[in-house]
């Protein structure tokens, strides 16, 4: 009986990044919403450019990194490092740049208000698309209470305020 065979690791071959990523893959998306997005106004910030030290990581990557962790569920910096090495939807999406897990954190710690109202924003263009529908959802909390802490969990008076207190 004949094996399948694979190809040989020193076989030189010719492929883009774009080949390997599907054209209806959700890594796309973030890709195109992190573009459209004016830092700026959102206030993230940047690194003023110095000719004597190596520059820094476009903002704008790190950003990609972090949704795609976010939409993946990997919250450690040294993961999404490791991701950005080894994972075809990473390099795709980073053009094979590899920032080290120092600034990946680093980003996320300078940055907390600018994430939090990119978040807001994504939410709103998701209300807005008609993705979800931004109605307050409530479930019987028997069995997840042992694994949240008395702050994560809610009570018929924590709903009832929670909607009128300001963030």
């Amino acid at each position: 009986m004949q094996h399948i065979v694979p190809i040989d690791r020193h076989q030189v071959s010719f492929s883009s990044l774009e080949e390997l990523v599907a054209p209806d893959d959700p890594v796309r998306f973030l890709d195109a919403f992190a573009e459209k997005l004016d830092l700026s106004k959102l206030g993230f910030k940047t690194k003023a450019i110095q000719p004597e030290v190596r520059p820094s990581f476009d903002p704008r990557i790190l950003l990609k990194i972090y949704l795609y962790g976010y939409q993946n569920g990997i919250r450690s910096s040294r993961r999404l490092e490791k991701e950005c090495k080894r994972n075809t939807e990473m390099q795709w999406l980073c053009g094979r740049l590899v920032p080290n897990y120092h600034t990946i954190a680093d980003f996320r710690k300078d940055n907390p208000v600018a994430l939090k109202n990119m978040f807001k924003l994504f939410v709103a263009f998701l209300m807005d698309a008609g993705l979800i529908s931004g109605k307050t959802i409530a479930i019987d909390g028997t069995k997840s209470r042992a694994h949240n802490s008395k702050k994560n969990n809610y009570s018929p008076k924590k709903i009832e305020r929670h909607p009128d207190r300001k963030r």
